[in-house]
């Protein structure tokens, strides 16, 4: 078996090149999480970063401060974790189906 290293080489370069398409495509998408039942809500796109954070008034109390720091964290957490997730499904479809972890890239 014999391989062809240009051939190689020009298929990395595709990839890379989808890769780097795929990673403005996700850059445009987002995807939104929640905690508390919907008292923080967070936005982040698929480049994992965080684009947004609602926060319902109820929640506003000084004695209800930690409480909303933890809400914070868990809706951030839920929304980078969907996030990758979109990001993997996406990576799927350049390798024809073979998962690729996202932070390869």
């Amino acid at each position: 078996m014999t391989f062809d290293m240009n051939e190689i080489l020009k298929q990395v370069q595709d990839i890379q090149l989808k890769v780097k398409d795929i990673q403005g495509q996700l850059a445009k998408r987002s995807v939104e999480a929640q905690a508390g039942g919907g008292m923080v809500i967070v936005k982040v796109n698929g480049r994992q970063e965080l684009q947004e954070i609602k926060i319902d008034p109820v929640c506003v109390d000084s004695r209800d401060i930690p409480m909303l720091e933890d809400l914070i964290l868990a809706a951030v957490n839920q929304g980078i974790k969907k996030s990758r997730e979109l990001a993997s499904e996406e990576l799927k479809k350049l390798t024809g189906g073979i998962p690729l972890p996202f932070d390869l890239f």
